[in-house]
């Protein structure tokens, strides 16, 4: 029975002219396009100069300036008013100034005073570009600092956010599909086929959750693949833990995407419901900004996101190459949460008879 159930399903995707091209595209649009794009890393930071000191040492800060890769210098300013102007124009993000006795105080081992004015409109860029303003100042010849990136030497952000495209993809395919399935089935009336046959709950369920798990395995075959032709990335740990993560990710998301259908009466209702819950839970999992970042009452809610374990653990063995003990937690607490949305959406199925 079950296995004419899946056979449906299969038609029913294989007759839509859209999905089956949806599918196929949009994690490799995804993997391909968006690496580029969510980068944090800040650069092209505008920078006004005010030297008051005009001494080779103010000389050598300003081409250490002018060398770096992350800042534009526009050049020098007479005073810090001219140059507080181009802020307010937006024609420069950050001033320095530079004052008298910076070249003695540096003679003497004394500790300059500088000035760093940011623009903080654009809290990201202000901040992360006064950071890099102030390492700039900061190295003087007398400090001498040795850093060591472990797990990712060389501050690739794509080795970074790649494992985290994975969950993107996936919450979108095995999530928004499952919600529009059985609500599209109830607009066109063939929803009431199946609930005069002898068909159980869980089979109809479990018939609907197998081509989204197949979905899911077929979406990180093509972001692995993507990820080392393109890019040259590859997973430091287990590929099978990278499956098996993913098959319990989209268990949750193609489980709660069919509790949504359940409880929805049409296909607009569903979708406001479904990107409510998808926004919340992906800004609340640590995948762009950190967890402990947040407000302690916020920060509880990693607690039951499965997202959160998700990211935490795909990273650790996509990036870190560790292995199953060390993602151990997160796996059972995976497992946990998406074994109870599984059993909800078999509950809140109403077969009517």
């Amino acid at each position: 029975m079950i296995k004419y159930l899946i056979q449906k399903e299969f038609l029913q995707i294989r007759r839509n002219a859209f999905l089956p091209r949806l599918i196929v595209a949009f994690p490799i649009v995804i993997m391909c396009l968006m690496p580029w794009v969510m980068n944090m890393e800040v650069k092209n930071i505008k920078v006004d100069v005010v030297d008051a000191d005009r001494t080779a040492s103010s000389e050598r800060l300003v081409h250490r300036i002018e060398a770096s890769r992350y800042f534009v210098f526009n050049g020098e300013k007479p005073s810090y008013q001219a140059a507080l102007q181009d802020v307010e124009k937006g024609q420069a993000d950050v001033v320095l100034v530079v004052p008298r006795g910076y070249g003695k105080a540096l003679v003497t081992g004394q500790p300059p005073q500088m000035l760093i004015a940011a623009n903080a409109v654009n809290g990201t860029k202000g901040s992360i570009g006064s950071a890099y303003m102030s390492q700039i100042v900061a190295a003087v010849p007398t400090a001498k600092v040795s850093v060591k990136n472990l797990y990712n030497p060389y501050q690739n952000y794509k080795l970074y956010m790649i494992p985290a495209l994975f969950a993107i993809v996936m919450m979108l395919l095995t999530g928004f599909l499952p919600t529009l399935n059985i609500v599209g089935e109830k607009e066109t009336g063939t929803i009431e086929q199946i609930n005069v046959t002898p068909v159980s709950k869980w089979a109809f369920i479990l018939a609907k959750l197998v081509p989204y798990w197949l979905i899911a395995l077929f979406v990180v075959n093509v972001c692995l693949l993507l990820a080392w032709a393109v890019y040259g990335i590859t997973c430091a740990g287990s590929v099978w833990l990278v499956y098996l993560l993913s098959m319990l990710l989209a268990l949750f998301f193609s489980s709660f995407g069919l509790i949504v259908s359940n409880y929805s009466e049409n296909m607009q209702q569903a979708i406001f419901v479904m990107w409510f819950f998808v926004v919340c839970i992906l800004l609340l999992s640590g995948l762009f900004t950190p967890t402990r970042s947040m407000p302690s009452w916020a920060y509880l809610t990693t607690y039951v996101n499965p997202m959160h374990y998700f990211i935490d653990a795909i990273r650790t063995v996509f990036v870190r190459g560790g292995g199953f003990a060390a993602i151990a937690q997160q796996l059972l607490a995976l497992a946990a949460i998406s074994a109870v949305m599984g059993c909800w959406a078999v509950l809140s199925y109403k077969k009517n008879r």
